[in-house]
């Protein structure tokens, strides 16, 4: 046989090699995944009553109320590339609120932002939108990453009194390029850091695989999460990823390396409880620090141990219990007046 053949030979052996142990690591990977006793739980949420709401500038918003009417009202608000959904676990671990759950624009089956606007401020008005609770009542409200900075972005232009109480979970209000470690533990230079983060990192457009591979789910891992997350955890939240439109994850991406909220804190006089996570790489706890030094009515910081970006994921019943610690300190101010509930058309 000649040189030639004998090297096609020894590169198509090599390359059925390869094959065959990528699709039984696929295979191992996927088992995993379906052992994992969360998966049926997060293959499952649980279903809301629908809410339909219109933001300033028309943006249709969709959200839903779960639990009856006459319990504390609790509004969930998700992060960048997520849905409602993500909160399945939370809400499963709090029966004793109301809670109204949105699809943040252009995410889930709320519509894409209706003038092309994925700024802070519409972020911050969608919530507006669907700040809805029965008359002299004053609702909770919490955000996990892209959704405290909702709150933040909120409070900067309406009235605060009209709710009792917030959490902003696992986020930063500014700086998240320079300070987000997958950045900052890089060689490329100071110089280079904001524009490669923007383009490849934040407002990169292109699609992603639908289906978890050992290769996205390590990605992912290493990404968001800390080293206590569960395979359908992971697997849960590299679907979000997946079918978030491209477009709208680069648009909202460029937006936040933008982005510029604790001058907005200041307005945000309500008993607040920040969380983070002591392995979040996306916005690490120095964050957090800086939230609550700056609130001018800091409820509590709460660090949480062995926890990534995704703590609502991965630690659903410490982040659940925050709420409602949250939620009974601050009963006694639901005697107060509150003003009449904004409801949307």
């Amino acid at each position: 046989m000649a040189g030639g053949s004998r090297r096609r030979v020894r590169i198509g052996a090599a390359l059925a090699a390869a094959t065959v142990a990528s699709a039984v690591a696929e295979r191992r990977h996927l088992r995993r995944i379906a052992a994992d006793p969360l998966r049926a739980v997060l293959e499952h949420p649980p279903v809301g009553r629908p809410l339909r709401a219109r933001s300033a500038d028309a943006t249709k918003i969709h959200a839903e109320i779960f639990g009856r009417d006459g319990l504390p009202t609790l509004v969930l608000a998700h992060g960048w590339t997520e849905r409602l959904r993500f909160w399945t676990l939370v809400i499963n671990e709090l029966p004793d609120f109301r809670i109204v759950a949105y699809d943040l624009r252009g995410h889930g089956r709320s519509s894409p932002a209706a003038t092309g606007d994925y700024s802070l401020e519409r972020f911050g008005e969608d919530l507006e939108a669907v700040l809805v609770v029965p008359e002299g009542e004053r609702a909770i409200v919490a955000g996990h990453s892209l959704g405290a900075m909702s709150i933040a972005a909120w409070a900067a232009g309406h009235d605060v009194s009209r709710v009792r109480a917030a959490a902003l979970l696992f986020t930063g209000l500014g700086d998240l390029v320079a300070n987000q470690l997958l950045v900052a533990v890089s060689r490329l230079s100071r110089r280079l850091r904001d524009p490669v983060a923007r383009r490849m990192f934040f407002g990169a457009r292109f699609p992603l695989p639908r289906f978890s591979s050992p290769l996205s789910y390590a990605s992912a891992r290493y990404i968001a999460f800390g080293p206590a997350a569960t395979p359908a955890q992971i697997a849960f939240f590299e679907r979000m990823l997946a079918n978030c439109v491209p477009r709208v994850r680069a648009a909202v991406g460029l937006a936040l390396t933008e982005m510029e909220l604790h001058d907005a804190l200041a307005r945000l006089r309500v008993p607040t409880l920040v969380m983070d996570g002591a392995d979040d790489r996306l916005t690490p706890p120095a964050h957090g620090r800086r939230i609550a030094a700056e609130l001018p009515a800091l409820y509590r910081l709460i660090e949480l141990p062995d926890t990534g970006h995704m703590g609502p994921l991965e630690r659903p019943a410490a982040v659940a219990d925050a709420l409602r610690e949250l939620a009974q300190a601050t009963e006694a101010t639901l005697e107060t007046t509150a003003p009449a509930a904004n409801r949307p058309a």
